[in-house]
């Protein structure tokens, strides 16, 4: 039996898109006839993938302008996003965000702000736009997180946890409304990031061979993970934290 993931009529919002796994995301929402909005730093970014979209067959991806890093700035998204969509976030995926790197005696305010960029930011827009998705009794909520098994002090690893922790408890709550949230976990995906660590092939190679699949991950793979989580399809798979990593996660719970 074959299966075809359904998102007629629906619009998403995706955070982060103008690189990376967020870009990813939004083309792949593109491709399969969402109606996506874009909201990044790099808004011009967006409007480039849009060009690439449309070129591939998809639809338009409209663009915001975004800096998780204000507070504040989440609230503003969420109303700019409705008003753009004439009324309706359908989906949202919080996929802003990266790795930092974090020295232990760094200042409160590098803390502070790693958590408005990791949690508080997404979770004001998951907020803003819940009660929409419970009134329609039909929502999608995906955050990108990250590792629980910190190989390094990161001020980003408290937010993502928080992130696993929130979702969970929040998907209790609208659970009967018709509204999922999950988070994934990506492994060692091919980033902007990333490749600056890795800036020749031979250095690439040999952290790959460290790898149990012997490569690193791409973006587009996680998408497709993504995909599945946001449509009509995974009605009842909420909750979960699930990781893109290809079984580089060495626990088996």
């Amino acid at each position: 039996m074959s299966m075809k993931l359904t998102f007629e009529g629906r619009t998403a919002l995706v955070t982060g898109a103008s690189q990376g796994i967020g870009r990813a995301i939004a083309l792949a929402l593109s491709l399969a006839g969402v109606r996506v909005i874009g909201a990044a730093r790099r808004s011009a970014l967006i409007d480039a993938l849009s060009e690439q979209a449309q070129s591939a067959g998809g639809r338009p991806i409209d663009s915001l302008g975004f800096d998780m890093a204000e507070p504040g700035a989440s609230r503003s998204l969420a109303a700019a996003a409705v008003d753009l969509a004439g009324g309706a976030i359908d989906i949202l995926v919080n996929a802003g965000g990266a790795s930092r790197p974090i020295a232990l005696q760094s200042p409160d305010a590098e803390w502070n702000e790693a958590m408005q960029i990791g949690f508080f930011s997404p979770r004001e827009l998951t907020h803003a736009l819940l009660p929409g998705m419970c009134a329609r009794n039909w929502g999608r909520v995906v955050s990108i997180t990250g590792t629980s098994e910190p190989q390094f002090l990161s001020a980003s690893t408290p937010a993502k946890a928080a992130l696993h922790a929130w979702s969970k408890g929040v998907s209790l709550e609208v659970a009967r409304n018709g509204v999922t949230l999950n988070c994934i976990q990506p492994g060692r995906i091919r980033s902007e990031q990333l490749m600056r660590r890795l800036p020749t092939p031979d250095d690439e190679r040999r952290y790959a061979e460290q790898l149990p699949m012997g490569r690193l991950g791409e973006a587009e793979e996680l998408a497709a993970a993504a995909l599945f989580l946001v449509s009509s399809e995974a009605a009842y798979v909420s909750g979960v934290v699930l990781p893109v990593d290809g079984s580089f996660r060495r626990f088996a719970f």
